[in-house]
């Protein structure tokens, strides 16, 4: 998952003599993950994708988490990360393990140079703004809600339109998929899937780049930042075609699954990555069995952490979250509905809620500059 796709010029077969107009060679290149046993792609570049000018190391970009406190729920306000900048160099982050970091951005400017992360797939999730993602496998255009989905290794530079924009930013240190058991040994999306393939939008236009000069692509990489300058555009592919590219998947389009009683976080996935998932809160009707509790039971993260962002709505079992809120609530001890939130829901027919769930099979720890947008109090809040 996603699906094939082929985009621009490509030769009838692979690996074969693919020329230009004037008579030189396209330079192919293979961008594949698993060692060739995995998603790949192929794109055929104007230059060579190894053309370098220059090389260095600009910074270390480990994040430095806070030192072992007490076990307990917490709570950030996000909104209150006030710093802004581009899409990479902006962001903040709040949680993090081995696995995945969790932050937020507020991209206000086009980036003047090109990114790329070396170290595993992103999902961006655009709370608000319009602008437009361009890759090395062509232009996709976001909105909010969109899930922004890009590969290990893809070059690329988000252009936020004028106006305020928000990212829940989500690196990974692995890939990004649809969960398995809503596809078929082919990788099709089944009937029971929340979502279908008509529901994916991949990249729009390809637009090939031929200009040259100095162009500066930066790669994180083995918690390092590193600087390569090009002597020509970075986006000069002319055509491409395989199962691996970036990808649009927007929350308005999940389906959720419903049931005569409460039904278990695990309905709301969306993606799985290695050692966490991410899940989809999103408007539906409420169970329907005559005696129904609406509101989620108390229950133990007995092997996970579980992280919630509030994007809109009512949130039926929480008080004191706001749009923008981030809260945590690590394994080993139970959570649940605030007190009064049981009772309220019952004969209720539905919730509008919006919100993104990151569930991890790792214990998260909290990055230091976290503390400062934190609400002391949120773990005393079921009192």
């Amino acid at each position: 998952m996603p699906f094939y796709r082929q985009m621009g010029k490509i030769p009838k077969k692979r690996h074969t003599i693919f020329k230009k107009e004037d008579g030189t060679l396209y330079r192919e290149q293979v961008m594949g993950t698993k060692g060739f046993s995995g998603m790949q792609s192929i794109l055929y570049h104007n230059h060579a994708p190894t053309q370098i000018i220059k090389s260095e190391l600009l910074k270390d970009c480990r994040v430095e988490y806070e030192e072992q406190g007490d076990l307990s729920h917490r709570h950030f306000h996000s909104n209150e990360l006030k710093e802004s900048g581009d899409a990479i160099a902006g962001r903040q982050f709040i949680l993090g393990n081995e696995d995945v970091l969790i932050g937020t951005v507020n991209p206000t400017e086009k980036m003047d140079y090109f990114y790329r992360n070396g170290d595993g797939d992103e999902v961006l999730y655009v709370h608000y703004g319009t602008g437009k993602v361009e890759t090395t496998f062509g232009t996709l255009k976001y909105q909010p809600g969109d899930y922004i989905v890009i590969p290990i290794g893809t070059i690329y530079r988000v252009s936020p339109d004028v106006g305020d924009s928000k990212f829940l930013v989500i690196e990974t240190s692995s890939w990004i998929t649809t969960p398995k058991r809503y596809r078929n040994n082919h990788g099709q999306l089944l009937e029971h899937s929340p979502f279908c393939e008509r529901d994916i939008r991949g990249p729009e236009i390809l637009e090939t780049h031929l200009d040259t000069g100095e162009y500066e692509v930066r790669t994180k990489s083995r918690g390092f930042l590193h600087s390569q300058t090009f002597n020509h555009h970075p986006l000069d592919v002319v055509g491409w075609d395989g199962f691996l590219y970036p990808w649009i998947f927007n929350i308005a389009d999940f389906e959720p699954i419903t049931g005569r009683i409460h039904m278990p976080p695990p309905i709301h996935q969306t993606f799985e990555a290695n050692n966490f998932v991410i899940c989809s809160f999103v408007p539906r009707l409420y169970d329907y069995h005559p005696e129904a509790v609406p509101a989620p039971y108390y229950h133990s993260n007995v092997d996970s952490d579980e992280v919630l962002y509030y994007v809109e709505g009512n949130f039926m079992s929480r008080k004191g979250v706001n749009e923008e809120s981030i809260t945590l609530h690590p394994s080993g001890i139970p959570h649940g509905p605030h007190p009064g939130k049981v009772e309220a829901s019952i004969g209720k027919k539905e919730t509008l809620e919006l919100a993104v769930m990151i569930d991890t099979f790792r214990p998260l720890r909290v990055v230091k500059q976290a503390k400062n947008v934190e609400d002391k109090e949120y773990k005393y809040s079921w009192n």
